[in-house]
């Protein structure tokens, strides 16, 4: 697997860049990662990222946009505004998970 480093911190991805263990993550490293994909993340943008974590942790797997909303209570237009063009995919990476399933 490869091995991504920004200040300081490494971690494995897979083919597509996504985390490979998700214990290498912290917030201060998505705070790292948010400008490389244009987004400076704040309070509002950590809350998703929370929850997916979380949801993930418990369930196993990287909830989708759909769950996010009837789980989480997110606004699904909310989140295109904080992580525009795909969203799911975006918080997914920045918060140091899979690909949720039927994301391309």
């Amino acid at each position: 697997m490869p091995t991504n480093t920004i200040n300081g911190r490494s971690f494995e991805v897979d083919e597509e860049g996504f985390f490979v263990n998700r214990d290498e993550w912290s917030e201060d490293l998505a705070k790292d990662l948010a400008p490389l994909i244009g987004i400076e993340l704040d309070e509002e943008h950590l809350a998703p990222l929370r929850f997916m974590r979380d949801d993930a942790a418990a369930s196993g797997v990287t909830p989708t946009l759909r769950r996010m909303q009837t789980v989480g209570g997110f606004d699904i237009k909310t989140l295109f505004a904080l992580y525009p063009g795909k969203p799911a995919k975006k918080m997914s990476w920045l918060a140091g998970l899979r690909k949720p399933v039927g994301c391309v």
